[in-house]
């Protein structure tokens, strides 16, 4: 069996699976099921004030079948007196000693409220402290949560306050509601972080009553933006996690979060630079005892590869992510149909006929019977065809033989430019 433990940040947890702050983990009897079913850490609920909240809270968008696809909420901090919480965060400690608790926190950007709060959080015994500069609701408005984390100089000035203070490692939790990512994960390291986590929740209205009008969800008949997450957000913060992984700057470790349901989704977030990843959605949706899944698809995927400790793979993917402009021009595939494999849906024609290129040609075999043959000359290599085909490896992308060089938009427009300097020296 691999080896599964981690340590980010000095955060060690006997697995990479932590619960993210939220709901699960609202409660020392939550965390503490949580640590029975397996999970290797949690973030527990922001702690803060003032401890107000609103009914009702949460909404989800199913698509096509699939139940909460996406999931909205407007609910807040912990509303739960600190004392509670503290004494609760203590004795789940007391029982818990190698299980990773994160005390996740949310104060107004004052020094001595956050010198303040970090103290008695750290007096109970918690492994690190998250600061919640991504809630985007509630809280935002009275300066807190987003509204500090859209402001770069806000980031860095109250990562720096926390620091002062703190004994623990101290992880800034970013928003996903800011044009680059980069630039307030860049205000945390300044800021001294020891680690960044993302994202946060998006901003979003999840829908709206057609009989009513109302808003969903809705507070006595008014509704508000509230925070997005769940699978639909996974590629968003894939992204941003990619973004940061790749930044030199951002040298310190990422807790991965947004969308993550199963241990291929974690894999993922390892592979593209995260050393652990945090779930809410997923625990919400199907209850704590997914983590076993995930420990065991995991464990296998590692045992698969030979891959002796879960670390190891931490980042692997972050090479292989670049900018547009290094991607190479010349290179192409094409859609390849295996008409025994097909099911004549004729999906692929369709969507192709209509919306791509038009390299997908329909016609009858001597028999009678439809088929499908590509058109090479005609096919771009778009996957759309692949993309909406129902039929498992019916259609596959076969990379074309190439004799061009390697060439991408950077190297193409360095010899233009050179070329042109050339010319104007000749000319002169």
């Amino acid at each position: 069996m691999a080896d599964l433990r981690i340590n980010l940040a000095g955060i060690k947890s006997p697995n990479p699976f932590w619960l993210a702050s939220a709901p699960p983990t609202n409660s020392g009897y939550q965390v503490q099921r949580a640590f029975e079913a397996g999970w290797g850490g949690a973030v527990w609920k922001t702690l803060g004030d003032p401890i107000l909240n609103v009914s009702s809270r949460f909404a989800a968008v199913s698509f096509n079948g699939q139940r909460v696809a996406g999931f909205n909420n407007i609910e807040l901090i912990t509303d739960r007196p600190l004392a509670v919480n503290l004494k609760e965060i203590y004795e789940t400690k007391k029982r818990y000693p190698n299980h990773a608790i994160i005390a996740s926190l949310m104060v107004e950007p004052k020094q001595e409220r956050w010198h303040e709060i970090v103290k008695r959080v750290e007096d109970v015994g918690v492994d690190g402290l998250e600061l919640n500069f991504g809630c985007p609701h509630g809280m935002a408005e009275r300066g807190m949560g987003a509204a500090s984390g859209q402001v770069p100089e806000l980031v860095e000035k109250q990562t720096y306050w926390v620091k002062e203070v703190a004994k623990t490692p101290v992880i800034v939790k970013l928003t996903p509601n800011i044009t680059d990512i980069t630039v307030t994960a860049e205000a945390a390291v300044n800021g001294g972080a020891d680690a960044i986590s993302m994202i946060n929740t998006i901003n979003s209205l999840a829908g709206v009553d057609l009989d009513t009008w109302n808003t969903i969800p809705h507070v006595a008949g008014k509704g508000a933006h509230g925070g997005y997450c769940g699978p639909a957000v996974k590629p968003i913060a894939l992204n941003m996690v990619a973004e940061c992984a790749r930044n030199s700057y951002i040298n310190v470790p990422i807790s991965g979060i947004g969308g993550i349901s199963n241990w291929q989704d974690a894999t993922e977030f390892l592979l593209m630079g995260a050393t652990g990843v945090q779930v809410c959605t997923a625990a919400m949706h199907h209850g704590f005892r997914i983590v076993e899944d995930m420990i065991e698809g995991l464990n296998n995927y590692l045992d698969d590869k030979g891959i002796v400790s879960v670390m190891d793979i931490v980042g692997k993917s972050v090479p292989k992510y670049s900018n547009w402009g290094d991607l190479n021009l010349n290179y192409k595939v094409v859609a390849q149909i295996d008409n025994n494999k097909c099911i004549h849906c004729n999906k692929c024609h369709i969507a192709c006929e209509d919306t791509s290129h038009q390299a997908i040609d329909l016609y009858h075999d001597a028999n009678g019977l439809s088929q499908l043959k590509v058109i090479e000359e005609n096919c771009v290599g778009c996957n759309l065809c692949s993309i909406v085909c129902p039929e498992e490896g019916a259609i596959t992308m076969r990379e074309v033989e190439n004799t061009l060089p390697i060439m991408s938009w950077n190297q193409r427009q360095a010899i233009l430019q050179n070329f042109t300097e050339a010319t104007e020296i000749v000319q002169k």
